[in-house]
């Protein structure tokens, strides 16, 4: 497979548009399309998988680590590879540009394009282009334009070919038609944007009239199929796991080793009466419990089931979202309805982030990478038995605790990448499969 990785100098710079319009007119020419997502996003791993037909991958070099990166990568299957970017081509965890984009492209070794939405300048965007070209080892072929019109594309295009010595491929007209709304945590969800296609559909018309697609392709770049040493033993396990619009922030690695031991059952909290019969193990994943608060909070069939079950001792890992629907009730500003309410205390959203970034979570003798982003908290009672760690860019260092362990549930908000500790997979696993 050969790939690109597609980046910009900002968040909101089109990448994700120009990336979904890239994967769509690459389909229309025939090729088999993979998109992947630098980073520990959710949401735009969803809309790839809606456009290209398969199951997009992220690529977090922190969750995963280098050799994960590369075992994601090589889990991909296509002709083509189109690697979204995440914020700036260089911004990473902290500081310096370690766990960025660029720190990707270094890894698998792949080129990058950016895309930039440029206004009120010309020089001084040659100027700009040329700190990103000269600040990080990347190999940078070219720039796509986004955002404005023919005869501003046409100055831009003379100008950044003649001061940057780097190609233009082309552009993107100005067109509202392409917006994709937002919520609080980011994109709304692929599933929610009924006109998805059509919006994208459009993008890509853009990108074969107005992109040059052939010279674009010279830059695809192959790469060796690397190994892929993360696997676990089949267990026999029966696994739940819910999968809809409220609930589906999974990695699709995740999904795949819980597959390799045993056999997933997807079910929907939002349409299913109750849990899936004679499950072993029950992984919540996050989502917006919030947003589907009355759907969720009707189906009281499912709310007693998932309780019943877990008070019996139903093995279960829940995350973020999961850990706030098995709270008693959750609160979105609007109003409060009851969840399952196997955990006493309330899950209360708010204006701002509670936590948000990188951080580094012990348990036990575990420790792993992990990755928080939410505005909610939880007053709830029980122990908390993570010890969780992120440094700040003066050098300190915030500590917090979270991390619920009843019975035989687990639940806190971090969101764990099992490729950066397949212990604590095995771990969670282990008591499960014993009868």
């Amino acid at each position: 497979m050969k790939s690109i990785i597609v980046s910009s100098n900002s968040s909101g710079g089109g990448k994700t548009t120009i990336t979904l319009g890239l994967i769509k007119a690459l389909m229309k020419k025939g090729f088999d399309v993979q998109g992947y997502k630098v980073g520990p996003d959710y949401i735009d791993t969803a809309f790839q998988s809606r456009i290209a037909k398969k199951p997009s991958r992220n690529l977090d070099i922190f969750l995963m680590g280098e050799e994960g990166v590369k075992a994601s990568y090589s889990r991909g299957k296509g002709d083509l590879g189109v690697i979204e970017g995440v914020m700036g081509l260089y911004d990473g965890k902290g500081i310096d540009s370690k766990y960025s984009t660029a720190h990707v492209s270094e890894v698998l070794d792949l080129p990058v394009v950016l895309v930039l939405s440029p206004k009120a300048q010309v020089a001084t965007l040659c100027a700009e282009i040329n700190g990103l070209k000269n600040f990080g080892n990347v190999n940078i072929c070219g720039v796509i334009l986004n955002n404005i019109g023919e005869k501003y594309y046409k100055l831009l295009k003379a100008s950044i070919e003649y001061n940057c010595k780097i190609e233009v491929f082309g552009y993107i007209p100005k067109d509202e038609k392409l917006s994709i709304k937002s919520r609080h945590l980011g994109l709304i969800q692929s599933s929610e944007i009924e006109d998805l296609e059509e919006k994208i559909d459009l993008c890509s018309e853009y990108i074969l009239n107005n992109v040059n697609l052939e010279e674009l392709l010279k830059y695809f770049k192959g790469t060796p199929k690397y190994e892929d040493d993360f696997h676990i033993e089949n267990m026999h396990l029966k696994i739940g796991v819910p999968m809809d619009k409220a609930f589906s922030f999974y990695y699709r690695e995740n999904l795949e080793l819980l597959a390799e031991a045993g056999e997933i059952v997807y079910f929907s909290p939002l349409k299913d009466k109750e849990l899936p019969e004679n499950i072993d193990f029950l992984y919540i994943g996050g989502g917006y419990p919030e947003v589907f608060l009355k759907e969720l909070s009707g189906n009281t069939t499912m709310l007693n089931s998932i309780r019943e079950r877990l008070n019996k001792g139903l093995h279960c890992y829940a995350e973020c979202g999961g850990l706030m629907y098995l709270t008693e009730s959750i609160d979105n500003g609007l109003e409060e309805e009851k969840t399952v309410g196997f955990f006493n205390g309330n899950a209360i959203m708010t204006k701002s982030l509670q936590n948000f970034g990188y951080a580094k979570l012990e348990c036990n003798d575990l420790s792993i990478n992990c990755h928080e982003f939410h505005k909610s908290y939880v007053t709830l009672n029980d122990d908390k038995v993570y010890k969780l760690t992120k440094e700040i860019y003066d050098g300190s260092i915030k500590e917090w605790s979270c991390g619920y362990l009843k019975s035989n549930t687990l639940a806190a908000y971090p969101h764990i990448h099992f490729f950066g500790n397949m212990e604590f997979l095995k771990v969670l696993l282990k008591r499960s499969g014993e009868k």
